[in-house]
């Protein structure tokens, strides 16, 4: 009865750390709180934007903030309520779309090299250190500009600036994990070694990619909002944060609303995502944990 129980706390751990630390971080309830409320937001854009984000109204241009325009609207009189709405699921789907390709590519490269180790293992760690080598904004500058700005050129070029980091934080635990008893009886027994990396190991992986990919969909965030304010992200009139405080960067004396709304919208986007990356590694760090 006693090993039933400790192996149903072992396979519920991670949630149960999760939920305790959760409780007593109340900062990763905010940030959670933050990321559910923008997510709402970006799903439910056709029912409260009000406006369509691309309909113009030239004689209600440049209008401050009032009841029938929230946010006021832009140098095209459209609402920028709406377009700050619609462009919710820009930065989303850019981040996330992002982030999980840099993480199954990326978690994959580390398994794999830090299971089989040896001359396959070091080149593939050098090929990463050169990715590495690049700032995140400067390595995606440079794909956009050679493949051209658009959204899928855009999601490929942020997954590979992030692909390096997540393969060195999945190989890390792997080196230590493959000689551990479970995994030598796995070998024992004759199982496949796509069955002992993909089974065995990472499951003890994962909460760590995780923590590392929360982390990373802010620095996603933010690239595509930078890339987008100097033109290389998604092309216009689609609304995109970058972009709209690209747009009112140019009358941000006239008009800053232009230009703070979008602002403060990737700050709390990006404070969201931190502080639900800062919970996930509470939950995941033995030394954080006291163990």
């Amino acid at each position: 009865m006693t090993g039933a129980t400790s192996s149903s706390d072992q396979r519920r751990g991670f949630g149960w750390r999760l939920i305790q630390v959760f409780g007593a971080n109340k900062t990763s309830w905010v940030g959670f709180v933050l990321l559910l409320a923008i997510c709402i937001m970006a799903l439910a854009a056709p029912w409260i934007a009000g406006f369509d984000p691309l309909e113009q109204d030239i004689i209600g241009k440049m209008a401050e903030p009032s009841d029938a325009h929230w946010f006021g609207t832009d140098e095209f009189g459209r609402d920028v309520f709406a377009r700050l709405v619609w462009g919710a699921r820009i930065s989303l789907l850019v981040s996330i779309s992002a982030i999980s390709i840099a993480l199954t590519v990326g978690g994959t490269i580390g398994l794999v090299s830090g299971y089989i180790g040896g001359r396959f293992d070091m080149l593939m760690m050098q090929a990463m250190d050169v990715l590495l080598s690049f700032p995140a904004l400067i390595l995606g500058l440079i794909i956009v500009a050679l493949l051209g700005p658009s959204l899928p050129n855009l999601i490929i070029a942020i997954a590979l600036t992030a692909i390096a980091p997540f393969a060195r934080i999945a190989r890390a635990p792997t080196l230590t994990i493959k000689e551990r008893q479970f995994v030598e009886a796995g070998r024992a027994l004759g199982f496949s070694h796509a069955r002992i990396v993909f089974v065995h190991i990472l499951p003890n992986v994962l909460p760590e990619i995780f923590v590392m990919a929360s982390l990373w969909m802010a620095t996603a965030v933010r690239v595509e909002a930078s890339l987008s304010f100097i033109g290389l992200g998604v092309k216009p009139p689609t609304p995109t944060w970058g972009g709209m405080i690209r747009d009112g960067f140019e009358n941000i004396l006239d008009a800053p609303w232009l230009s703070i709304y979008p602002g403060l919208a990737i700050l709390t986007l990006i404070f969201a995502l931190n502080m639900l990356g800062d919970g996930l590694r509470d939950a995941t760090d033995p030394k954080l944990r006291g163990e």
